[in-house]
């Protein structure tokens, strides 16, 4: 595979951008990995960095964008944080990403099966932990469910998820007024994702992008 150069990464759309992620993960999924020399890459980037797309996904050791994608290195950034949520810092890599260095998508990741998810729906407290779950507790309060809300319900954990993915894709627009621009302008596109830790396949959500 071709390692990004600044003239590739320009060439592609968002959309474009979320068809290699697409095509790669069908790869993962279907165990027909590309065969890449990684220590070339390695060479090839080490004096500069072209990613296509900035990934938000959570710390899971489950959850390897460049593995579950497909991807070599300097494909893409990784911001990993438990339950995948929008932070200041996370929100300044993004525009780093985006704006800097010429990033084309931003992906919120979420995954099922999600620890800091579980957390969030048994309302944990534990040291620093606390304030980070805190931060999914919207998603929690956003479901209208009438069965029990605690992690022993898995359809209530994976609705919590998925809500979670939305609110971060809402948030990023709100708190970041130049990624928000640029994803007006079509200069990049956002989406969300949830993936299946039991399947290893990704499913986007709707998406903005040109």
């Amino acid at each position: 595979m071709t390692t990004y150069t600044k003239e590739l990464q320009q060439k592609l759309s968002p959309a474009d951008a979320i068809e290699i992620l697409k095509e790669g993960n069908n790869r993962f999924v279907n165990s027909k990995r590309e065969d890449r020399n990684l220590l070339q890459q390695v060479k090839e980037t080490a004096e500069g960095q072209n990613p296509f797309a900035i990934i938000l996904s959570c710390i899971d050791s489950r959850t390897s964008s460049e593995l579950i994608f497909d991807l070599g290195i300097g494909d893409v950034f990784n911001a990993r944080i438990a339950g995948n949520i929008v932070n200041d810092d996370i929100l300044g890599s993004m525009e780093f990403a985006c704006k800097v260095a010429g990033s084309k998508l931003i992906v919120v990741l979420g995954h099922t099966s999600c620890g800091a998810i579980k957390g969030a729906c048994d309302h944990v407290e534990l040291g620093n932990l606390t304030g980070l779950v805190n931060k999914i507790a919207p998603s929690v309060e956003a479901i209208d469910y009438q069965g029990e809300k605690n992690s022993k319900n898995k359809e209530f954990v994976e609705l919590v998820a998925q809500e979670n993915v939305r609110r971060a894709v809402q948030l990023i627009k709100e708190k970041s007024p130049i990624l928000n621009e640029m994803i007006k302008n079509g200069e990049i596109g956002i989406v969300g994702g949830m993936y299946d830790v039991k399947s290893g396949a990704v499913e986007f959500y709707s998406a903005e992008v040109a």
